[in-house]
């Protein structure tokens, strides 16, 4: 079977930044909440005027590219997995970054599982190369929703950690010596009793763009039962993480006891560090808390694996276990055999 490699990584964030100090004030939370328990010590935001969806994606390909050695032109697959929260409405921005990129010779697709967008995206670009005519796929994701929190809205203070950023991927089929790493096997899982618990009330076909919602303030992001939602996924929501991460797991041919890093959406910290010890590492050495970036949608595995490597707490031979969950509500593993 044809042997998926890892080649290439980028990342993009902007220049702006929003301390947990500034988002408690604004919310009227305790800053210490804002900081320790939901683990934003600072993110990254964007101007309103720049740093668009597909301008992140961009700068985050062009260094993913550059990191693997390849030309925008020998890209066979461009897959923006990111937010839908984007440049415009009904819009794609795979074909945009595709343009700009120079990538002509590449088909342009995009993948929406929101928060749980990373580990899918390789398993579906791995399966492509496997048995499609692709030999080069190029990922790409970026997200600006904090544009649509509204810190003045307690129902929606577990999206207070949103920040802003880009997250870019190359891969390639029979890459050999050249690959960073080796993809394995995925796994995902969905319970879709969660999929009206978060929305952007008005914009879609349900209640169009009007005066009206305008002054309703419908535009920003709401949790119509926070309480009810939060009793429903607690019990849920750690079973579901290491459900998926076994899954992948064995499918590859690994256990717990291989991992050497963890890639996680970002989570108020308490969670994060459970999730880890659960599957047997050590949060402080064999994973990165996001704490001043925030939660970067499907950007976050990429930015956590980049900062890792640069800590030194990635080693040749290390399994790196890619994990997400998004709303609606989806969890989604992918194992990597890293190298030197």
């Amino acid at each position: 079977m044809t042997t998926v490699g890892l080649t290439g990584l980028g990342t993009y964030v902007p220049d702006g930044v929003v301390t947990g100090e500034e988002i408690a004030a604004e919310s009227g939370i305790p800053e210490a909440v804002v900081v320790e328990k939901m683990g934003v010590v600072e993110k990254r935001v964007c101007p309103p005027d720049a740093d668009h969806a597909s301008d992140m994606s961009v700068a985050a390909a062009e260094e993913a590219l550059a990191d693997a050695g390849v030309a925008a032109a020998d890209v066979d697959l461009l897959l923006y997995h990111g937010s839908e929260f984007k440049d415009h409405v009904v819009w794609s921005a795979a074909a945009d970054v595709a343009d700009r990129l120079g990538a002509e010779n590449a088909f342009a697709t995009e993948s929406y599982t929101l928060c749980a967008g990373a580990p899918i995206a390789v398993r579906q670009a791995a399966a492509q190369l496997q048995v499609d005519h692709v030999d080069t796929a190029l990922l790409v994701a970026a997200s600006r929703e904090e544009d649509l929190v509204d810190y003045a809205n307690p129902d929606s203070s577990f999206m207070f950690n949103f920040g802003s950023g880009a997250s870019a991927m190359v891969l390639e089929a029979d890459a050999g010596d050249d690959a960073r790493a080796t993809v394995h096997e995925s796994a995902a899982k969905t319970d879709g009793s969660f999929s009206r618990d978060v929305v952007m009330p008005a914009g879609g076909s349900v209640a169009p763009p009007s005066e009206e919602t305008v002054a309703a303030g419908e535009h920003a992001l709401d949790v119509a039962d926070p309480d009810g939602m939060k009793e429903r996924l607690g019990p849920v929501s750690l079973p579901a993480f290491l459900d998926v991460a076994d899954t992948a797991l064995d499918r590859s041919g690994f256990a717990r006891e291989d991992v050497g890093f963890v890639a996680l959406t970002h989570m108020k910290r308490s969670f994060h560090e459970r999730v880890l010890e659960e599957l047997g590492v050590d949060p402080a050495e064999d994973g990165f808390y996001l704490d001043r970036y925030g939660h970067v949608q499907s950007a976050d595995q990429i930015l956590a694996v980049e900062e890792g490597l640069e800590r030194g707490r990635i080693d040749d031979g290390d399994v790196v276990l890619l994990l997400g969950a998004g709303t609606g509500y989806t969890w989604a593993a992918t194992a990597l055999r890293w190298r030197a």
